[in-house]
């Protein structure tokens, strides 16, 4: 016989059946008369009732094939009948996107020609069907939520990158993103549609109306009395802008939401599912029915508790069942529509999977009674129907959907062959499996039942800087508890809901991970390891150069979460049985195997540079250290590649259009249909391939990958055996030798740093958006309630926008506090901030281990450092305040280790990646903004704290030092004079961009490091003068470059014409400027701490220095000084950009540096100091003068009176008496003189104090200044 499916002639499988010719009339299998029975039993005749069941026919084997040809050929259409046209639509069948003539603009169509990505500015296609007559439906998965417009046009639409379908007049279109419709105008329609809804497209030419459903529900009727009549047929048509993406559904699979009196455009295989139905009914029923041979009857029993025990009768008659059944189940309506909702019927009941043994009973007898090329295609669409079913199911309160669809999926996965087969071709060659560890969002919180579940909403309505909710418990009012509360209790039903979804997408990956099902070949976590590294590869390779084969960094947070915990699972399992192997609390990737070449890196970043390079140059040291051998072919080959590389690249520069039609695509399409991974045929215009934009529209740079390894590896390879270690052969003689339980899930752990380095931490920081909503909306809400309050009641016209404002901000937070509840459940939960935790604490191991190795630490790829930095950084910024660091075990001490990796590495030799080393640099810079952090730098070992700080010391010369010299400014902050402001002065009344940046921390100055740096340059004179000759080098062109650039601005200002600055151009004059105050800053801290290097000229510098230092400080001072000056007339200006621009910050530094040297110190050097200032040849008296405050009356002219408001003095040098406190009444006709920052700005200065200090400081006089420090 051969198979009707599948289009291949391939035998089946031939059953030996029993007939007359073989058996006598008494058959060994049951008696003729109880066969009869039964096969009459399981194959029912319709035209038979129970009354003539006596007459019937015997029935045997010998019968059975013309017997069940008969029954399922009953009811069944003649043939001529088939293929009639139905009335109204006029197209081929089956419908797809039409991928020859009708579209316009760039687009990537999937293999089956229902997917689509937009790959130009905003492309359109059409369908290869349209239909005139008759109410008609077609439905569009939504893949992304971005610019689209779906509906249905005539063939003359004449679409382009500007207008598409519902732009021109025969087209009509519903756009979910903007919320409107479209037909050459447009007004607001229906709801925002999200990725994983479901739109339907509902066409009635007899009415003349088009309707739009978003997951079921009837947006209302669009459009009324659209063109009709002879001539006129509407396509169903989509136009979508750049990387959005849909599949479409015209009827080739079951319509997940039919609308009564509509018809799909393709017509469904009637006939076949007619037939499969019928199979189906007799299946069940042989499930159903036992044979008692003893008692010569037939038994009715659970169907549930079906077994294959291999009874002849049963098998026979199963057989001809399949003979039919099997090719009709390699058809996805079919599979979707009969196969899976059977399945799915099964485990209605609830319970757990394994309390539904018949499913895998199934999966035995579909492996036994079908061909295999059958069962691989039945198990393939089963899989591509579940996987779409949970992603465009709807959300509701107990994610019933997502359960059901999960718990069928792990019944399929625990059948062993079936889950071999499915990860050997399926789960990551033609699925994108991962979206079923995802969770998505909702968007529209009533729709989800959230409103149900969470009925009181609450949010914090007061924060500091620090993110952190200001208000202490004792301050809450009854009533905001009891909502707090409530609300509380509602996200705690949310979580344990989430949490049952999260439960069976562990089940179903540690499946995947099982490694004792060897029973039928490789063991099902060696599989998984290979297609999780090549998947890994993919999203690697492809970063930035094919955008839409990347997995969505959405799917990769969830899927990240759902692998570490069946690792740890895995792995604790595998320490139980081997106590003294490494725990996964201790987890960490040995070092080897970074060089072993057992894992592939695919060409990503070593800390050393290129792995070619590193090869060559270490070769000598892996001999000795590891005992690896490297060929020296292997590097000729390598060096060889790298040519073959560069000659390629240039052939891959040809444009797209030359491959236009059917070009195939390597990698699989994240971005399109919603279940195939790949879009094989690229579609092109003649209009966009001439256009000749700025960047040309050529193929993606080929990226040369090298098979990998692990498709030839054997589980000897990665577990090792006798004599073999697997992936940790090469073991430097620095690495303990620890057993590890399950070496296998070492590299899988390699492979979720990777992950979590690839886009994991970008979403983390994304998804915070909805959080910061919360607060502003509370905070416009507060405001509000305020303004209301204080309305008065003559006013109503004002109080009822104050009224309509609060309504309208109270329904958004009650919206958003909602949604921030699902995304703290999915995202930020106290178990998904202990996995990042883990995540953080496995890279800081690994990387002291790779360091323990000394030159092949250079092996180590960047991904480690950067994923330890930034899952740091996530857990201080993403999950606080909602979850406290301080309650993570052993939080402490992970601090001060990383704070070690810091310090020792952003100078470390061996790192050579200029991106790597300035991120280490940044990362350092903001570890010691902060308190609990830098108290974690001061502990530890202090032979690395010295090493540091002279690494910090060294020349600015050949290096980047702007962040080391930040290093040190934070490092002295709240030390220095008039230093202990958090924000500048005159920058307290405008609110921060972000109050938790780094550089808006209160200060907090470390004396310890401080002594460090006071021994080191005292120690080492070289280093001291060859230190602070570079800082004055980079003072002198910092400050004159700010110089130049102030007048290039008044310059423009002045200018008659009407004129803009160019804001890169304020940015880097602020820069400047705010580097100019850093640079006088740290000469501060010197002069402070180490004031010989200055003053005592027994030193071999010292004097040269200090000459040095009074050029620059009188230069500072004459720019900045000098009456009606540039800076003056720049700074009034007020620019937006240049708002740290001004005088306080630059001249309380210099009155530091001078006052250290002309006050503070001993006579001689007070001498020294005082003779070196004077006879330079810039010193200018009145910059002195304006420093003391003399020569500036307060009769002067208006412009003389802004002036000296704009520029108070610090206080006498010489004075042995405090400042003058400011009166109450101000300064207005006061003669005193004003003193900066405490007359002038006498209100906002009261608050520059860290601790809540008030200017002027009630200290004794400047001389004694140098004592004063900060709190």
């Amino acid at each position: 016989m051969s198979s009707k499916g599948g289009g291949t002639a391939l035998t089946r499988r031939n059953y030996r059946l029993s007939s007359d010719t073989d058996k006598p009339k008494a058959t060994g299998i049951v008696n003729e008369k109880l066969l009869s029975d039964y096969l009459h039993h399981v194959f029912p005749s319709t035209k038979q009732g129970p009354a003539v069941a006596s007459l019937r026919k015997p029935l045997g084997f010998q019968d059975l094939g013309s017997h069940l040809e008969s029954l399922l050929s009953e009811g069944e259409p003649i043939e001529d009948s088939k293929d009639q046209p139905v009335e109204g639509r006029l197209g081929p069948q089956p419908v797809v996107l039409d991928h020859t003539s009708g579209f316009e603009g760039l687009l990537f169509v999937d293999d089956d020609l229902l997917g689509v990505i937009g790959h130009s500015n905003f492309s359109s296609i059409r369908a290869t069907t349209c239909v005139y007559k008759g109410k008609w439906a077609y439905e569009v998965l939504i893949s992304s939520q971005g610019l689209m417009q779906i509906g249905w046009c005539t063939l003359n639409c004449r679409f382009n990158q500007e207008e598409g379908v519902g732009d021109t007049p025969d087209s009509y279109a519903y756009d979910g993103n903007r919320v409107r419709k479209w037909n050459v105008t447009t007004t607001n329609y229906g709801k925002s549609w999200a990725a994983g809804d479901i739109v339907s497209c509902l066409i009635d030419l007899d009415e003349g109306t088009i309707t739009f459903c978003l997951n079921g529900q009837s947006l209302g009727t669009a459009f009324t009395d659209i063109k009709t009549g002879p001539g006129v047929a509407y396509f169903p048509a989509i136009s979508l802008s750049f990387k959005e993406s849909v599949a479409f559904n015209f009827g080739s699979r079951p319509l997940r939401y039919p609308v009564e009196g509509y018809l799909p455009l393709q017509n469904p295989p009637a006939s076949e599912l007619t037939k499969a139905h019928k199979l189906l009914g007799y299946i069940k029923n042989v499930l159903c029915t036992a044979i008692d041979v003893q008692d010569d009857r037939l038994v009715q029993k659970d169907c549930s508790l079906w077994r294959l025990h291999g009874e002849p009768t049963i098998l026979i008659t199963l057989a001809h069942i399949f003979n039919h059944f099997a090719p009709l189940m390699c058809k996805v309506y079919l599979v979707e529509d009969v196969l899976m909702n059977f399945l799915l019927g099964i485990l209605e009941g609830g319970g757990s999977v394994d309390e539904h043994p018949l499913i895998q009973q199934l999966m035995d007898l579909f492996w036994l009674l079908m061909e295999d090329y059958e069962v691989n295609e039945c198990l393939k669409q089963l899989m591509m129907s579940l996987l779409r079913a949970y992603r465009f199911s709807p959300i509701i309160p107990d994610l019933g959907f997502q359960i059901h669809y999960l718990r069928l999926t792990t019944a399929i996965l625990h059948h062993e062959k079936s889950r071999k087969y499915l990860l050997n071709n399926v789960l990551f060659d033609v699925l994108r499996s991962v979206v079923f560890f995802y969770i998505k969002t909702p968007l529209r919180v009533k729709e989800a039942g959230l409103e149900e579940l969470i009925p009181t909403t609450w949010w914090p309505t007061h924060f500091d800087k620090e993110g952190k909710d200001e208000r202490e418990p004792k301050d809450e009012s009854a009533d905001e508890r009891l909502r707090r509360r409530a609300y509380e209790r509602g996200c705690q039903r949310l979580k344990k809901r989430i949490e049952v979804v999260e439960e069976l997408q562990v089940q179903i990956l540690r499946l995947l991970l099982n490694n004792k099902d060897k029973s039928t070949g490789e063991a099902s976590r060696y599989i998984f390891l290979n297609k999780f590294r090549k998947f890994l590869q993919e999203n690697a390779s492809n970063r930035g150069q094919h955008p839409t084969a990347l997995c969505p960094p959405e799917y990769m947070v969830c899927f990240l979460h759902r692998l570490i915990t069946a690792v740890r699972t895995c792995w604790d399992e595998g320490n139980r049985k081997n106590p003294g192997s490494v725990r996964s609390e201790e987890a960490y990737v040995p070092p080897q195997l970074f060089y072993n070449g057992k894992v592939d890196y695919f060409d990503l970043q070593r800390l050393g540079g290129l792995l070619s390079h590193l090869k060559k140059t270490l070769k000598d040291d892996l001999a000795s250290k590891a005992n690896i051998i490297i060929d020296p072919a292997e590097i000729q080959s390598t060096s060889m590649d790298d040519l073959d590389e560069d000659e390629e690249s240039g052939a891959a520069q040809r444009p797209f259009g030359a491959a236009a039609m059917g070009g195939a695509l390597a990698r699989p399409s994240w971005l399109s249909s919603p279940t195939l991974g790949r879009a094989n045929r690229f579609l092109s215009t003649a209009a966009v391939s001439l256009m000749t934009p700025r960047r040309p529209l050529s193929q993606p740079e080929k990226v040369k990958v090298r098979t990998l390894t692990v498709e030839q590896r054997t589980e000897e390879d990665i577990e090792g055996s006798h004599g073999n270690d697997g992936l940790l052969l090469g073991r430097p003689h620095e690495e303990p030798e620890q057993p590890v339980a399950d070496k296998s899930l070492l590299e899988i752990v390699d492979g979720i740093v990777m992950m979590y380095n690839l886009s994991v931490h970008q979403q983390l920081g994304k998804m915070v958006v909805v959080a910061d909503d919360v607060h502003e909306y509370a905070v416009a809400l507060k405001d509000t309630d305020e303004k209301i309050a204080r309305c008065p009641a003559r006013r109503a016209d004002i109080l009822e926008e104050l009224q309509k404002s609060q309504k309208v901000f109270s329904e958004k937070l009650n919206h958003l506090s909602r949604r921030l509840a699902w995304i703290n459940a999915t995202i930020y939960s106290k178990e998904k901030m202990l996995d990042v935790y883990w995540l953080l604490c496995v890279c800081i191991r690994t990387i002291e281990h790779a360091d323990n190795t000394s030159s092949l630490f250079a092996f180590a790829p960047e991904f480690y450092l950067n994923v330890a930095m930034n899952a740091y950084s996530a857990l201080k910024n993403y999950f606080s305040p909602a979850n406290s660091m301080d309650e993570l075990p052993g939080y402490e001490e992970t601090l001060a280790k990383l704070a070690a990796i810091l310090a020792k590495h952003f100078a470390d030799p061996r790192i050579v990646g200029t991106d790597i080393k300035d991120s280490l640099m940044q990362a350092l810079a903001s570890y010691v903004c902060y308190p609990q952090s830098l108290r974690a730098v001061e502990r530890i070992p202090e032979e690395q704290r010295v090493a540091m700080m002279r690494n910090l010391l060294a020349p600015y010369e050949q290096r980047p030092w702007a962040q080391t010299n930040w290093i040190l400014v934070r490092l002295w902050r709240g030390c220095g004079f008039g230093y202990r402001y958090t924000r500048l002065p005159h920058l307290l009344k405008t609110k921060p961009e972000d109050a938790n940046l780094p550089s808006l921390q209160k200060p907090c100055p470390s004396l310890l490091l401080q002594r460090h740096m006071a021994e080191l340059l005292s120690m080492d004179k070289d280093m001291a003068a060859s230190f602070l000759n570079s800082v004055l080098n980079q003072l002198n062109w910092a400050f004159s470059e700010f110089i130049g650039m102030i007048q290039e601005i008044q310059q423009a200002a002045e200018r008659p014409e009407r004129n803009f600055v160019d804001t890169r151009q304020l940015k880097v004059c602020a820069t400047c400027f705010d580097l100019s105050v850093s640079l006088l800053r740290v000469l501060e801290m010197t002069v402070t701490l180490v004031p010989e290097i200055f003053l005592d000229w027994s030193r071999p510098s010292a004097e040269l220095l200090l000459r040095r230092l009074a050029q620059l400080l009188n230069q500072v001072l004459n720019r900045v000084t000098a009456e009606k000056n540039l800076f003056d007339r720049v700074v009034n200006l007020r620019l937006p950009g240049l708002e740290s621009v001004d005088h306080y910050p630059i001249l309380v530094a210099v009155t530091g540096i001078l006052v250290r040297i002309l006050v503070d110190g001993d006579r001689q050097g007070i001498s020294r100091a005082a003779s070196v200032l004077l006879s330079d040849p810039c010193f200018q008296l009145h910059s002195i003068q304006h420093l003391l405050g003399e020569g500036v009356e307060p009769s002067s002219s208006s412009a003389g009176a802004a002036t000296s408001t704009a520029r108070p003095v610090v206080g006498s040098l010489g004075s042995s008496v405090a400042p003058p406190i400011p009166s109450a009444a101000g300064n207005s006709g006061s003669s005193e003189r004003k003193h900066f920052s405490l007359h002038a700005c006498s209100e906002p200065w009261s608050r520059v104090g860290a601790t809540g200090d008030h200017w002027p400081p009630q200290h004794p006089p400047l001389l004694s200044w140098q004592h004063r420090t900060f709190p």
